[in-house]
């Protein structure tokens, strides 16, 4: 959560190697056949940060360095599609981007993977402002004095703090910190929540003349909307129910197909399913900007999307392939299904991998941390695949050897100065991690580019003729 000189350059050499790679892979890979996935996203809300809207500070107290004073509270995120997000930093030494866009993602794909307390975290959360706001009640239950809206945030994020990151950090506040040390031990572990909306599975194969799925809609949403590629409606291909009725919309539970007309010419299609809904308390958000993750502490009705591909063809190997970050693993799993009447073939990393007709195989690809990737996976018939990102899986950490002082400048991509918005008041404070960085980032990603910076991995389907 702070922005630190030392610490920002190496999460600033990280970034800038990852923009390289990202966009390197873009340009050395684009084709009309492409299908980018340039974020592995099972559904659910994309929002923008808007930055720290409702804070007081705390003190973190590094081992072997100075304290390091610093604004903690609740930042606001503005959804895509509609909606307002508030959420609590779960990295507390990474940085903050502004206006970085962040995406729903289980626990397993982001820093809380192997963290046995992220169930005593969503406790605090279900347990605290903004969802216990009679501060009165909270305090009374607390045992602590007067809480304002600031320093009811602040106590709750350090509790946060001291189970997502492990460190030693006090609210400047006393109640602040009365509140942080009664929700610390009255912490119970809870099951990770459900995720808003996904669609499972993501892609789905065949042959034209069949039904492929089922695409299983899971979401706490009344209803979903469901829109087909609009593409696909000049080749007969529609989206239908399990009993082969076109359908617009859906429920939690419902069964999805692709129906495609017998002669149909092979290709691929899509469809997204959208929702209104409250996002659940708990649910991470992770950034492809190297900005510090976070964790949903309260959401107004939002918009959440899904989206679910098809691919056939009349004959030959028919390939369906889905991406998911494994942080346990600490890499991407790529999934690969062929409901086709012939193998598909394919390398990865140099090993190649035979899918048999009406099988399926997971092959995780190893990612260093912060590392960027760009995988593209080819197949009949023009078919191709990609998959980019950055894996982000671990909470920053203080360099060994102490730190400098946080950096006293707003956060990035503001336009017009400091966050007019925040209710944190100091203006001599990093804003919990913000940092300045991005234009120099962008400017470094573009030099990587022009020398060829990188390594990008490139998983090619292996041609059948020889010499190809």
């Amino acid at each position: 959560m702070i922005s630190v000189r030392r610490l920002g350059s190496a999460r600033l050499a990280a970034a800038v190697l990852a923009s390289g790679l990202v966009a390197a892979g873009a340009i050395a890979t684009a084709g009309p056949a492409a299908a980018d996935d340039t974020t592995p996203h099972q559904g659910g809300a994309t929002a923008t940060l808007g930055g720290l809207k409702t804070s007081d500070f705390a003190v973190i107290h590094p081992e072997g360095a100075k304290d390091q004073r610093v604004g903690a509270g609740l930042f606001e995120m503005n959804v895509d599609g509609g909606g307002t997000l508030q959420t609590y930093c779960i990295d507390i030494h990474n940085p903050t981007q502004r206006q970085a866009e962040y995406k729903e993602v289980p626990w397993s794909a982001s820093s809380l993977h192997n963290n046995a307390d992220a169930g005593k975290i969503r406790w605090i959360l279900q347990n605290s402002y903004p969802q216990v706001n009679d501060l009165s009640k909270l305090a009374s239950s607390a045992g602590t004095g007067t809480l304002s809206e600031k320093t009811a945030a602040a106590g709750t994020q350090v509790a946060i703090w001291r189970y997502s990151d492990h460190v030693k950090v006090d609210a400047v506040d006393p109640e602040a910190e009365k509140l942080a040390d009664f929700l610390e031990k009255s912490a119970k572990d809870l099951d990770e929540p459900k995720a808003s909306l996904t669609l499972d599975p993501a892609a789905v194969s065949g042959k034209s003349g069949d039904r492929l799925g089922p695409i299983k809609v899971n979401t706490d949403a009344a209803n979903v909307t469901v829109t087909p590629d609009a593409a696909a409606a000049g080749t007969g291909v529609k989206v239908v129910n399990k009993d082969g009725k076109p359908v617009t919309s859906a429920l939690n539970g419902s069964e999805l197909f692709f129906d495609v007309p017998t002669g149909t010419p092979d290709g691929s299609s899509s469809l997204t399913v959208q929702a209104t809904t409250t996002v659940p308390v708990g649910r991470a958000f992770a950034s492809e900007t190297k900005s510090q993750t976070q964790i949903l502490a309260g959401s107004s009705d939002s918009t959440v999307t899904a989206t679910a591909t098809a691919n056939w063809a009349k004959k030959g190997a028919s390939p369906a392939l889905t991406a998911e970050k494994n942080c346990a693993k600490g890499g991407v799993d790529i999934t690969a299904s062929n409901e086709g009447d012939e193998p598909f073939t394919f390398e990865l990393q140099g090993t190649k991998h035979t899918i048999e007709a009406g099988k399926s195989e997971t092959v995780t690809v190893p990612v260093t941390e912060d590392q960027a990737y760009d995988f593209t996976i080819t197949g009949p018939n023009g078919f191709e695949k990609k998959f980019s990102g950055v894996l982000d899986c671990k909470t920053a950490e203080i360099p060994s050897g102490g730190t400098d002082e946080p950096v006293s400048e707003p956060s990035a991509a503001t336009t017009g100065g400091s966050d007019g918005g925040s209710t944190g008041g100091e203006g001599d404070l990093a804003e919990t991690g913000s940092s300045n960085a991005t234009p120099m980032i962008a400017g470094i990603a573009v030099a990587f580019l022009a020398v060829g910076g990188g390594t990008v991995f490139f998983l090619r389907k292996r041609r059948a003729t020889a010499g190809e």
